[in-house]
């Protein structure tokens, strides 16, 4: 397959004038890349089509490497519709901020601008241990994990048989402080995640 030097050229032009304007702030300048940018889409997918050939009508005393390929034809086709959909979208955009602001640059966001100025190190998402951010903190399992608690009440503190209460039942403290740990050792799991 052969290929056109001056399509590409052309095309190498308006990618690199589409890339430009694309990248201002203006929304009319912006607009006007992405139509450079679909025209030269649009000729690329033409280069990739080949030399023209007849049109693609079945006939028997034809080869068929003298045929045009109609793939490409039916992209730009679609290329086109998809431009044209972007273009008027783009429109309806630069109007609506004309209408509100009288300007059609986009302004720096005073949140972006917030965002960007914070320090990249953050103390409690950084730390190698991770703090306790929840508004209930563990008191039923002590410090030294075999307490109950590290602020025992009268309710709470374990009596001379070391039995704490629970609810309308006295349970041994050992149990009340494994119920606090993962996996607890004093419930016996039944078939089915149930409990025996």
């Amino acid at each position: 397959m052969s290929v056109n030097l001056t399509l590409l050229t052309v095309m190498g032009a308006l990618y690199a004038c589409g890339i430009y304007l694309i990248l201002e702030r203006s929304l009319t300048r912006v607009l006007l890349g992405l139509m450079l940018l679909a025209n030269a889409t649009n000729l690329l997918i033409l280069a990739t089509g080949g030399y023209a050939g007849l049109a693609p009508l079945y006939n028997k005393d034809t080869g068929a490497q003298e045929y045009s390929d109609p793939l490409p034809q039916a992209l730009i086709l679609t290329s086109i519709v998809i431009s044209f959909a972007v273009t008027a979208f783009m429109l309806g955009i630069i109007y609506r901020t004309w209408v509100l602001a009288r300007q059609d640059e986009i302004q720096d966001d005073i949140e972006d601008l917030r965002v960007a100025e914070t320090p990249r190190f953050d103390a409690e998402d950084d730390a190698p241990i991770p703090a306790e951010t929840s508004e209930f903190p563990l008191t039923m399992l002590g410090g030294d994990g075999r307490t109950v608690s590290d602020h025992p009440t009268a309710a709470d503190a374990p009596d001379e048989t070391g039995s704490v209460t629970a609810g309308a039942k006295k349970i041994p403290a050992s149990d009340a402080a494994a119920e606090e740990q993962p996996g607890s050792r004093n419930v016996t799991p039944g078939p089915e995640g149930g409990v025996k």
